[in-house]
């Protein structure tokens, strides 16, 4: 999400440590090999819209800075934004993505199929060829609110995500809106099947909060979820079904939620700048009241304000000792070692809320999970914002290598971080809007790849939004 500001304080320097199934320390890897980036135009049109490797194309589709309209007939929303790709007719690839629009208004597609008449955001899936060649589209989920980022799911569903808590019982959120119009509460998971359209009923008991990304680890049976709360700590969360999805072929309503705790450290700070090759023993506490509902009036602004209702779930963790983190956002799993990442971590430790900067002080940590030893590393942390740029979206190749959306406040990059820590760029955003305006600061998001590995596929969430398909010498390139 691109809701940010300059930040407050020093930045910390880059860590990682040790084998744990991922990265070394960068500082003592040999130097990265770099691969200049340049204009390449887009096949689409020959306009210069990213700079790549040599050797490498590209095409952009659904523009949204023109009307783009669906076969559904549903006219394309923007603020594209996570995404995942899956397998479709012959080489052809199917792309569920999601749409992070906030605020009340119609619906859209089929407003008789939302789940919120009055929710503007969703998904919408598009069969194209590995050049990005639409096929086909339509719309998948709809009626839904600020759906940022979430996950492909091995069962063959994409778990799509709510960034909010908004809804008739909840006061106006940040920009100041009212959440009167609105039917339902909003802040929950939903699952939206590669091939068809979701039902549009929530994962409740996964939890009512901002929402970000999640990542099932399908040895253990729990999908973890990660939470971007902007002016308050965020948690790191565990959501185990009753029954298993990879047999029932979706997630049931009935599981248990959990928050990550470190053993010893009540309420850990780890949103703060951490040694080089720190490591955590955790547990995990119980959430009782995962979804809760707050008293309100029909047509009459809820009593409860947003700032409560989005840290409710949260503050059970907390009172448990769960640990506090800085904006956590994109997830990703691979080997059992689920990557996340946190916006502004690694700078000073936090003191409190802060809604004008947001919580967090640095500029980007990756952390990683094994689900196996439940044990938390920090993988790598941000020196500066030259290097890394506030990390979100997260996707890992198939060598293994992590590709890594920024989302930082001017030249936004897609970055490489290789299994020997070595961070390297992949793609430069260099749109320019039809009327000459720099659009560099534009962040990318929703990057997958195929799933043979061709292309790399990757919105700009902006409300004038688009997808691309890239495609060259990976392997070159160590991707």
């Amino acid at each position: 999400m691109d809701r940010r500001s300059v930040l407050r304080g020093a930045v910390a320097g880059a860590l990682l440590g040790g084998p744990f199934l991922g990265f070394v320390n960068r500082a003592a890897a040999a130097p990265a090999v770099t691969y200049p980036l340049g204009p390449v135009p887009d096949l689409r049109d020959n306009v210069v819209r990213l700079w790549l490797p040599e050797g490498f194309h590209y095409r952009s589709f659904h523009d949204t800075e023109s009307r783009v309209v669906l076969d559904d007939n549903t006219v394309l929303p923007g603020r594209h934004d996570g995404m995942g790709a899956f397998n479709a007719r012959g080489t052809n690839v199917m792309l569920v993505r999601n749409h992070e629009v906030n605020g009340p208004g119609t619906a859209f597609g089929d407003v008789s199929k939302a789940y919120d008449a009055k929710a503007m955001g969703g998904t919408t899936s598009v069969e194209v060829t590995r050049y990005g060649e639409v096929v086909r589209s339509h719309t998948s989920l709809n009626g839904t609110q600020m759906n940022c980022s979430g996950g492909q799911m091995p069962w063959g569903s994409w778990v799509s995500c709510e960034e909010t808590i908004n809804g008739p019982d909840v006061g106006p959120d940040f920009t100041g809106v009212s959440n009167v119009p609105l039917t339902r509460p909003h802040g929950f998971i939903f699952d939206v099947p590669a091939h068809g359209v979701s039902t549009g009923e929530p994962i409740t008991a996964a939890g009512r909060f901002a929402h970000e990304s999640v990542a099932y680890d399908a040895k253990g049976g729990w999908l973890y979820l990660t939470e971007d709360d902007f002016a308050f700590p965020s948690g790191f969360y565990r959501y185990k079904p009753q029954q298993d999805p990879m047999e029932t072929g979706g997630l049931d309503n009935e599981g248990r939620l959990q928050m990550l705790r470190v053993k010893g450290l009540p309420n850990a700070h780890l949103e703060a700048e951490q040694a080089a090759g720190t490591t955590y023993q955790v547990d995990w506490v119980d959430i009782e009241d995962p979804a809760p509902t707050f008293p309100y009036t029909p047509g009459q602004t809820a009593p409860t304000p947003n700032d409560a209702a989005i840290t409710y779930v949260a503050s059970q963790g907390w009172a448990q000792g769960a640990a506090f983190f800085s904006r956590l956002e994109g997830a990703a799993i691979d080997r059992g070692v689920v990557y996340f990442t946190s916006t502004q971590g690694g700078g000073p430790a936090e003191t409190g809320p802060d809604t004008v900067s947001g919580y967090g002080n640095g500029t980007g940590q990756i952390w990683a999970y094994d689900t196996r030893e439940q044990v938390l590393r920090v993988q790598y942390q941000s020196p500066g914002p030259d290097v890394l740029d506030f990390p979100d979206n997260v996707t890992t190749s198939n060598r293994g290598t992590l590709v890594v959306c920024e989302d930082g406040t001017n030249n936004n990059y897609m970055r490489g971080l290789t299994r020997h820590g070595q961070l390297f760029d992949i793609a430069l955003n260099r749109l320019v809007s039809s009327a000459g305006v720099p659009r560099f600061n534009d962040e990318f998001a929703g990057s997958t790849f195929s799933p043979d590995g061709h292309t790399l596929f990757v919105n700009i969430q902006a409300s004038r939004g688009m997808t691309f398909a890239i495609w060259g010498p990976w392997g070159k390139i160590g991707v």
